[in-house]
């Protein structure tokens, strides 16, 4: 492994290319870093982790497929690297990294953070007790996804580990205060600028974080996008209203009504 005065080799693990491109970004910035290879899935990565040997994995937890941290399991114990968990912010994952010594940084992520997770890279690195560290990086992915690597592993060549978990709560961080939102209870989400407007049982939470990276959280089977700045959950829609441009209008059980631009009209099927 690399010393705690070169280069780090890298490897980023993330399902978005954007998100891909302005870690890689961020990182070359930073200097001190050897991006070696660039994954858009948990398979890959496995593959390019154990061929590439990187000093440090930053890794996406919320992948379809196989999760950042279903990754962590399955990988050789003696074949881990550093990893530095990317996410954008699921309040269990990150209270239980806090409590492990796990490191982790939020989406979107804000520079500072990230140099100071290189720097634990390196003080992890140099010191001598990689394999306790290993350990404590195991117990804290286990302790989240409740399952053992080797149940895993059967999951895995079974065919079973899919992208259809989605969380039933929704954790947003406003001014010092987590709110925790189930998600059922979400009528619809509209976006401001750089923030989402989560509006859920009469209230109206508000969270930054991208509509892409919200959507991800959400199951497809319940919410969906309808104009580029607006999902909606199927279950809420009373009426749709269709106009002579092409647009509908979609009426709520609470009164709301919602464009639904002439782009995702097809989306309508989703309602019948």
């Amino acid at each position: 492994m690399t010393g705690s005065s070169e280069t780090l080799k890298t490897i980023i693990v993330d399902d978005e290319p954007l998100a891909r491109r302005g870690l890689r970004l961020r990182l070359e910035n930073l200097g001190g870093v050897e991006i070696v290879a660039e994954c858009g899935n948990g398979r890959e990565a496995q593959e390019k982790i154990l061929e590439l040997r990187p000093d440090v994995v930053f890794l996406d937890i919320q992948m379809p497929g196989i999760s950042g941290l279903e990754l962590v399991q399955l990988l050789p114990r003696e074949e881990l690297p550093q990893v530095v968990f990317v996410t954008a912010y699921d309040q269990y994952a990150v209270e239980a990294f806090e409590v492990s010594a796990v490191d982790y940084v939020l989406k979107p992520i804000e520079e500072d953070r990230l140099e100071l997770a290189l720097q634990r890279v390196r003080e992890k690195l140099g010191s001598e007790n990689l394999a306790a560290q290993r350990e404590q990086l195991l117990e804290a992915v286990a302790d989240l996804t409740h399952e053992t690597p080797q149940a895993l592993e059967k999951k895995l060549a079974a065919g079973e580990l899919g992208g259809n978990r989605y969380p039933e709560k929704i954790a947003i961080k406003d001014s010092g205060k987590i709110t925790l939102v189930p998600a059922r209870d979400i009528d619809w989400i509209d976006a401001a600028g750089d923030y989402m407007c989560v509006h859920a049982n009469g209230e109206t939470h508000v969270m930054r974080i991208t509509m892409k990276e919200l959507e991800q959280q959400l199951d497809p089977k319940v919410f969906q996008r309808i104009h580029r700045s607006t999902i909606v959950n199927l279950q809420r829609v009373q009426e749709i209203c269709a106009h002579i441009n092409g647009e509908y209008h979609l009426v709520l059980n609470n009164g709301e009504r919602l464009k639904m631009s002439r782009s995702y009209k097809n989306k309508v099927q989703h309602f019948i």
